[in-house]
């Protein structure tokens, strides 16, 4: 029998994706950026950068720069239009969730944050690809770090603010947390507590979130230095709210089970450093008495008796 040829199907080759255009090469010398302290300046300052292809020794704040002798400061003015260019850019290179983080890492204050989001982006823009999971690299690591740390500041500050209420109807709430977080829950209180009228005040950071029943800004308070929330309290604060709190401190003290207490356990979920603005953790007005709601039937008829 002949034998008959095989005949292999001859396929194209698929063509390579196309490679996204990487940053361009920072062949200037190096300079020393300040801005505004916002985060669309720092997004100006990255347009800047790649604009100007001048990589960065630094990045500061212009209120807080500081510099050696000679260094000479390029101060860019906050560009919207830049800032904006550059927000939407980065999804070319990350997914929404890995940019957000980003916002993240500035809100968090770090020492380095500037320049270690500008290693991220530039780290991404040269891999043309998403590398949040590099977790080879030092500055990947760092900002999955501070993002968790963020995320437990929010939850905690969503968790531990207590609110006041003042003689005009605004319940008002102080907090001192170790990020800038108002940002953050801004969401979060607008939507529960979206049928009063309230302020939470960053004490730190000397400004805070007002929502007026309709929507919530940011303010800001001329006498920078502010009181402390017992001064506020002592003045406007709504006549009730002493009993309000007396009656929050009994139920916290009823509910309390004694033999379960675990109080390593209690300061994990509860840091001390919160302490201070909780109710139930304040000292108490009055003696606390147990519910004598454990008391032999036989006693108590013993004591009917006798009536």
């Amino acid at each position: 029998m002949p034998l008959k040829p095989i005949r292999r199907p001859t396929t194209a080759l698929a063509p390579a994706a196309p490679r996204r255009a990487g940053a361009p090469l920072l062949t200037a010398a190096p300079r020393d950026y300040t801005y505004d302290g916002t985060f669309e300046g720092l997004l100006t300052v990255l347009f800047t950068v790649y604009d100007w292809r001048a990589a960065p020794n630094s990045i500061q704040p212009e209120a807080t720069a500081q510099t050696g002798l000679f260094a000479q400061l390029a101060h860019r003015e906050t560009d919207e239009a830049q800032a904006a260019r550059v927000w939407e850019g980065l999804l070319k290179t990350m997914d929404p969730e890995a940019r957000t983080r980003l916002y993240h890492v500035f809100l968090s204050e770090d020492a380095d944050r500037e320049l270690l989001i500008f290693r991220y982006v530039d780290l991404a823009l040269r891999a043309g690809q998403d590398i949040a999971e590099n977790y080879a690299n030092a500055d990947v690591r760092r900002v999955q770090r501070l993002g968790q740390m963020m995320f437990r500041e929010k939850h905690r500050m969503e968790a531990f603010v207590r609110f006041e209420k003042t003689q005009d109807e605004l319940f008002h709430a102080t907090i001192e947390p170790d990020m800038d977080v108002l940002p953050l829950i801004a969401a979060h209180f607008t939507k529960r507590y979206a049928d009063q009228r309230w302020l939470i005040y960053d004490r730190r950071r000397h400004y805070g979130l007002y929502y007026d029943l309709t929507r919530t800004d940011v303010v800001q308070f001329e006498n920078a230095a502010g009181t402390k929330s017992s001064d506020i309290s002592a003045t406007v604060l709504d006549e009730r709210e002493p009993l309000f709190r007396l009656l929050w401190q009994a139920y916290f003290d009823h509910v309390n089970i004694p033999e379960r207490k675990n109080l390593k356990l209690h300061r994990r979920h509860m840091p001390l450093r919160y302490w201070k603005y909780l109710s139930e953790k304040q000292p108490r007005e009055q003696r606390f008495v147990p519910i004598d709601n454990k008391r032999p039937p036989g006693d108590a008829n013993l004591r009917l008796e006798k009536e």
